[in-house]
């Protein structure tokens, strides 16, 4: 019970740090009042002063900073500076299941990619098939994202949409699950394999290597020296070695990326989500939007954090017997 307190009043004080700091640099530099912005471009000073006073921005910094955190938490009726009457709130839950729709299928196709290419490389280490694997892994950590997803619209949109290669792809945009499933994959299939490249060449490599690793353990040995097969040995018993890392490393890529970390596949492929919406908010400096898609994302990673500590705990238990002896 003392632990998860512990974890609990880490993890608040996280949330409030990052929101302070997100607070701080917009209102507490110098020339970063929103009055003139908000009041429209030739406002006269007039005007501005009645924004500003009719948004608050006339009273203290803390004052300011626990009415947002009230609107944002509390009331949860924060709105837009930008789009005057925009519950900020509603849209971050409105464009979640957009995020998580492309972030599962990501994580799908990069997890699936990683452990094939992994373990080809793995198994046959030093080889021809490995050295090429390599190259591809690092040729798709190299790419930038925003770069591939364009000319992956170049291709499936424009130059080769009527051949029968890409006749199935639909318009840029987003299908909700609720109104066709057919058409919710179809959407989603590019833009996820298009952010999961990446991932892809990066989990493979680190797959490989534990792999390796997991391959001079005693373990292993052991069970080599009592006939088990070599699908046995990989499988069964070095994957399931080398899992730790890679599971944390998981847990953190998928907590960031539905926290808003695939913002540019969003932009690319027009799709409605997290990323987007933080997108739009820094576009225009509007701060709740801001605020309310960066509290959501830091929500993720530290409640990611926290899971992958306790999975460590329970897969691996010389961690937890160890602080227990000491």
């Amino acid at each position: 019970m003392r632990g998860f307190l512990s974890r609990l009043g880490q993890m608040l004080l996280v949330l409030f740090g990052i929101s302070v700091l997100v607070f701080a640099v917009f209102f507490a530099t110098p020339g970063s009042d929103p009055s003139a912005r908000i009041a429209g471009r030739g406002a006269s000073p007039e005007v501005i002063e009645r924004v500003r006073h009719a948004y608050g921005f006339d009273r203290s910094l803390p004052v300011r900073y626990l009415t947002m955190m009230d609107h944002l938490f509390i009331s949860r009726n924060l709105t837009s500076y930008v789009n005057h009457g925009q519950n900020v709130v509603s849209e971050v839950f409105a464009a979640a299941p957009v995020t998580l729709s492309l972030v599962l299928w990501a994580a799908l196709f990069w997890v699936s990619g990683a452990l094939v290419l992994g373990m080809m490389g793995a198994a046959f280490q030093g080889g021809a098939l490995d050295r090429l694997l390599s190259v591809l892994a690092m040729i798709g950590l190299s790419i930038p994202v925003f770069w591939l997803g364009e000319m992956v619209n170049l291709v499936s949109q424009s130059r080769l949409h009527d051949t029968w290669l890409f006749r199935w792809v639909p318009p840029l945009g987003y299908v909700p699950l609720s109104t066709s499933v057919l058409g919710w994959t179809k959407c989603l299939i590019l833009p996820a394999l298009t952010l999961a490249v990446a991932f892809i060449g990066l989990y493979s490599r680190v797959l490989r290597s534990d792999l390796l690793s997991a391959m001079q353990e005693d373990a292993l040995r052991t069970a080599r020296a009592k006939g088990a097969g070599p699908w046995r040995l990989w499988f069964f018993h070095a994957l399931r070695l080398s899992g730790l890392s890679a599971l944390s490393l998981f847990g953190l890529d998928f907590a960031q990326l539905l926290g808003g970390g695939a913002l540019l596949t969003e932009v690319v492929f027009a799709l409605p989500g997290v990323g987007h919406l933080t997108y739009q908010g820094l576009s225009t400096l509007d701060l709740p939007l801001i605020m309310a898609t960066v509290l959501y994302a830091a929500f993720f990673v530290v409640v990611a954090n926290a899971l992958i500590d306790g999975l460590y705990r329970l897969l691996d238990p010389r961690i937890g017997g160890g602080k227990n002896g000491h």
